[in-house]
C-alpha cells in the first residue's frame, strides 16, 4: 500500500491589490502571480494555514 499524500489544488479567484501587503505575499508563498492561476500544493498544516489567511481570494479544491 502506497502512502500518497492528499494534493489540494488553489486557484487565485479574486484579486489581491485592495488587501493588505502580508496577504499578496502570503499568494506569493503559495506560488501563485496571477489572477486565474492554478497550483497544487500538499496538504499539511502550514499551508492550511496561509489558505485560510487568503480563503477570499481563493478556490480550493482536495484532490487525491
Amino acid at each position: 500500500m502506497t502512502d500518497r499524500k492528499k494534493t489540494l489544488r488553489v486557484t487565485q479567484v479574486r484579486s489581491s491589490v485592495s488587501c493588505p501587503a502580508d496577504q499578496g505575499r502570503t499568494l506569493r508563498a503559495l506560488g501563485i502571480h496571477k489572477m486565474h492561476q492554478t497550483v497544487e500544493q500538499v496538504d499539511n498544516p502550514a499551508v492550511r494555514g496561509m489558505l485560510f489567511k487568503v480563503k477570499h481570494l481563493v478556490e480550493v479544491e482536495e484532490i487525491d
